[in-house]
């Protein structure tokens, strides 16, 4: 008999680095429901985003490409409702499809092919945060800052708080509702939370997890001199020169994060109990997943926005014990590969895509099979002035700019790319082949100036849409109190029986 289609529930944490969960070899952090989903499920254990940063690496795994093809630059970039979605193509494949929480969507458009959104989202959907490459010493106030770092610790309540709590209510909410009503189609259904992200502050409970237990110190300690000029410029930004930290501040920044880590793991079993209750567990895959990593102090940098590893390896899980033995795969694969792969589990055919995508289905992988060993990197943000571009094929990684030196590191052999191989001698032919490569997939020159001409014409919509009435695009949800509860429009017998679940049998 054949499989009813699976459900679909896509776990995912912001700022959540592959290198610090259990599930990965961390030996400090505790997340035992990831570590459960990890023991029983696939774990990718070289998964990278596309862009280490929030808005590209979102909008690159719901499209399916990489951010210059849909113009995905940086946290302010408008997410264009033309391009075709994950969320799109499995609405149209007969999924009933939710957003619960962040995805940091840019622009009027704040659906993007999801049938609900259930939340507003933490961060602003107008143009205010767009860089400017042509001012790269000035430091609007929307960077970061070291404050994160300098004033990390327990608390009671933060914004993020606030946040992750409502996404985690209204998705087990939905998910009742669902188990309740009658619309029998599949879901996917996203549960986006903005922790482990910094600031790095966290509940006085989960701070206390953390009591007694020796907190790791970053491993790679570089001076400030011997960075690349990428990461020196990522030191200005976050203004490090401004608020330099101590070796206190680091372990508390890091003692947060990893309680941040446990409350996103806490909220994940409520979900995953949740699913249980709502007795769709046996039919649902479940994905862990995040944006991008932080660098945590590791090399003296903080949050991401470069390609080391803590930045841009990030976890995925996917849990479907009913359908894929427990495996680790180690062959690299990337956000963009996520939309292909859920429209193939969707379907029984493939999909038709409107679009060219960069990605492709991990399925092969997930069934035991090999599958391609690549990732492709872009950043194109702040802190940047001109583009970076990664690619990571089998054991090397790859790095360039045009106004920096190459970097190549063999990850095999130096997995804390302490060794730039990109000047030996012995290493030319392989950089001359990454560096065609390079010219072969972009046109640098182009890409830099039509990243230059958005942020200015960002910058002048932004400053014009500020004169006069100001309408935003944040997504305001709808809650309709005349058909919550217990209301006289409908027989008290029948509403009390439809919200009764499982339902009465005698």
């Amino acid at each position: 008999m054949a499989k009813r289609r699976p459900n679909i529930l896509f776990l995912q944490a912001d700022q959540m680095a592959a290198g610090f969960l259990p599930a990965y070899g961390h030996k400090v952090v505790k997340a035992p429901n990831i570590s459960g989903l990890a023991d029983r499920g696939v774990l990718f254990e070289n998964f990278y985003c596309n862009s280490p940063l929030c808005a590209p690496s979102r909008f690159s795994m719901m499209a399916g490409a990489l951010p210059s093809r849909i113009g995905a630059y940086d946290n302010a970039a408008d997410f264009a409702a033309d391009i075709p979605t994950l969320a799109h193509y499995l609405r149209r494949a007969g999924y009933r499809t939710a957003l619960s929480g962040k995805m940091h969507f840019c622009g009027p458009d704040q659906l993007h092919g999801f049938e609900e959104r259930l939340t507003t989202d933490i961060y602003p959907a107008d143009f205010g945060w767009t860089p400017d490459w042509t001012r790269f010493e000035h430091r609007p106030s929307w960077y970061h800052t070291m404050d994160s770092v300098t004033q990390a610790g327990p608390c009671t309540r933060t914004n993020q708080i606030d946040f992750d709590d409502d996404v985690v209510f209204n998705a087990r909410q939905k998910l009742f509702d669902m188990a309740r009503g009658k619309d029998r189609r599949p879901f996917c259904m996203v549960a986006s939370m903005t922790h482990p992200h910094d600031p790095y502050v966290i509940p006085q409970r989960y701070w206390d997890r953390y009591t007694g237990v020796e907190i790791d110190m970053p491993r790679v300690r570089v001076g400030a001199d011997e960075l690349d000029p990428h990461s020196r410029r990522l030191r200005h930004i976050s203004g490090l020169e401004l608020q330099p930290v101590n070796d206190a501040q680091v372990r508390a920044a890091r003692r947060a994060y990893y309680g941040a880590v446990s409350y996103v793991d806490d909220q994940i079993g409520v979900l995953l109990s949740t699913l249980a209750d709502a007795r769709f567990a046996d039919n649902t895959i479940v994905l862990v997943l995040a944006d991008h990593g932080d660098m945590l102090g590791e090399r003296g940098l903080w949050y991401k926005m470069n390609f080391f590893e803590p930045a841009c390896r990030i976890p995925l899980i996917v849990h479907a014990p009913g359908r894929f033995a427990a495996r680790r795969v180690v062959n690299s694969a990337s956000l963009v590969d996520i939309l292909p792969t859920l429209c193939e589990l969707a379907g029984d055919k493939p999909m038709n895509y409107a679009t060219p995508l960069d990605g492709n289905s991990l399925t092969p992988q997930l069934a035991g099979a090999a599958g391609k060993d690549e990732v492709i990197g872009e950043y194109l943000a702040e802190g940047a002035i001109a583009p970076l571009v990664m690619i990571k094929r089998g054991r090397y990684k790859f790095v360039h700019s045009p106004v920096d030196p190459d970097q190549l590191y063999d990850l095999l052999e130096d997995p804390d790319e302490l060794r730039n191989l990109a000047p030996v001698p012995q290493h030319a032919a392989r950089v001359r082949e990454f560096l065609a490569e390079v010219a072969q997939r972009w046109d640098i020159a182009s890409l830099h100036a039509e990243v230059l001409a958005s942020q200015q014409r960002r910058h002048l919509v932004y400053d014009a849409l500020r004169y006069g009435r100001y309408t935003p695009w944040d997504f305001q949800p709808l809650r309709d109190a005349s058909r919550l509860y217990v209301r006289n429009d409908q027989d008290l017998g029948d509403l009390e029986a439809m919200a009764r679940f499982p339902p009465f049998q005698a």
